[in-house]
């Protein structure tokens, strides 16, 4: 299989609308295309998986490690793997390359395409990728693609960059603001909300094909020791999660259901919007998303949430990570500025803040033993979010790279409420210890 590495001086420049262009592009010449995503971003492995109908999958170094990084990628199955990157090539962790895109690019030798944005830029953009190429000795980047760059600049920036860089350009992408991706508060808006999506990546791949030297990239993807399919013995089944799955509850990673799977859970999806009671299960995952968008059809829907209250009161083995969170909660203000009723089954109130609370990794620290901790360990987590909570549990200590810490998380034997999210790919059995609390619940159930 060969893989390349979609990346970027800086976000806005276009990676995920590229990324997704190239995707349908080769899968349009008939390749077998998968995805990543680096770093912790749930919206664009959505759009990833909605072009090719198959899950993205993240590869971060902070969450997982460098063996769960290693071990998803070698999940890779088909022609060509490509993975877009998150933010600038080099930003990592508190001002660091640490976690970074260019971390990742080197942990599992890709060569990077550099996706470059020249608006207002002449032979200015080569003197600032010189300083790309220099600022580390294995820089990895490999080509450069200009996006939002109509033809006739792209034909006098090309021989330029070419002589002052050495690295091929290997097209363009004009200003498309028709196959444009909205944005809101968390980023894009989710795929599946964009009515037209497969006619604006119809019209991306179509201007990609012509634009775009898809051989030469190809060419300068590299072959890795991965796309062979395994046949992995299934486990036996140990209990059932309820996993919530809808408009309101969409940011789950790919690789921690699959650890769930793994570990002998068979996943029941039900949407907490939609159903009217929660599945039989013995184990309940409510993932983040955008509740503060749907809080009145949620807080409508009384059957559900009154199921869901009598469950976590009952001792249902439960994780709920940020806007799961804060549907445990008493109330939660919508996007509309009203106040609707949740489902009660935690303290504390969800209200609006207008600025991004607690954003970035952190890491979890545990005093006592719980659902998913055990005393004394440190948990790699992120948050990120524009709701907070009169409530936000004191079960655990975060503590920022910078060195701010405060407390946080509603823990206990059967419950993680909390705002920062987790990965169950990582180095911990989190997913493990998930289920065999619920493999109790159901015995003694």
């Amino acid at each position: 299989m060969k893989a390349l590495m979609i990346a970027a001086m800086q976000s806005r420049s276009g990676k995920t609308v590229f990324s997704c262009a190239l995707m349908a592009a080769l899968q349009r010449r008939g390749l077998q295309v998968c995805a990543f995503k680096s770093g912790p971003d749930y919206i664009d492995p959505m759009f990833h998986r909605r072009v090719l109908g198959i899950e993205s999958r993240n590869l971060d170094l902070f969450l997982q490690g460098k063996a769960g990084v290693q071990r998803s990628f070698a999940r890779a199955e088909g022609d060509i793997a490509l993975v877009e990157a998150a933010m600038g090539y080099y930003d990592g962790i508190n001002m660091e390359t640490r976690a970074s895109a260019w971390e990742l690019a080197r942990v599992l030798e890709l060569p990077v395409l550099l996706v470059l944005r020249p608006k207002g830029s002449g032979i200015t953009l080569a003197a600032q990728v010189r300083g790309m190429l220099e600022f580390r000795a294995e820089n990895r980047i490999a080509g450069l693609l200009l996006n939002d760059c109509r033809e006739a600049l792209a034909q006098k920036l090309r021989p330029v960059l070419e002589r002052e860089c050495g690295l091929p350009v290997l097209g363009c992408l004009p200003p498309m603001p028709e196959a444009g991706f909205e944005s809101r508060h968390l980023g894009l808006m989710t795929a599946d909300e964009i009515g037209d999506f497969d006619a604006r990546m119809k019209r991306l791949a179509e201007q990609t094909e012509q634009s775009v030297d898809l051989d030469r990239m190809l060419s300068l993807a590299e072959e890795k020791p991965v796309g062979t399919k395994t046949t992995e013995e299934k486990p036996r089944v140990r209990c059932r999660i309820a996993v919530a799955e809808d408009e309101a509850f969409c940011f789950r990673y790919a690789d921690s259901l699959r650890a769930l799977d793994a570990a002998g859970a068979e996943l029941v999806y039900f949407s907490p919007l939609q159903d009217r009671k929660l599945p039989e299960a013995d184990g309940l995952y409510l993932c983040g998303g955008y509740p503060e968008l749907y809080a009145e059809p949620l807080s409508e829907n009384s059957r559900m949430r009154e199921d869901i209250r009598q469950a976590v009161a009952d001792g249902l083995p439960t994780v709920a990570e940020c806007g799961g969170f804060l549907y445990l909660q008493e109330s939660l203000e919508g996007t509309d500025g009203k106040t609707y009723p949740m489902c009660g089954a935690l303290p504390g109130k969800g209200y609006r803040t207008g600025t991004l609370r607690r954003f970035g990794y952190l890491t979890l620290e545990a005093k006592e033993d719980s659902l998913l901790f055990r005393a004394g360990e440190s948990i790699p987590a992120h948050e990120f979010h524009y709701w907070d909570s009169t409530d936000c549990g004191r079960g655990l200590t975060a503590r920022k790279e910078d060195g701010r810490q405060w407390r946080c998380g509603a823990v206990s034997a059967v419950r993680y409420a909390a705002f920062p999210h987790l990965h169950f790919g990582g180095e911990l059995p989190l997913a493990e210890r998930f289920v065999k609390a619920c493999e109790k619940y159901a015995d003694i159930n």
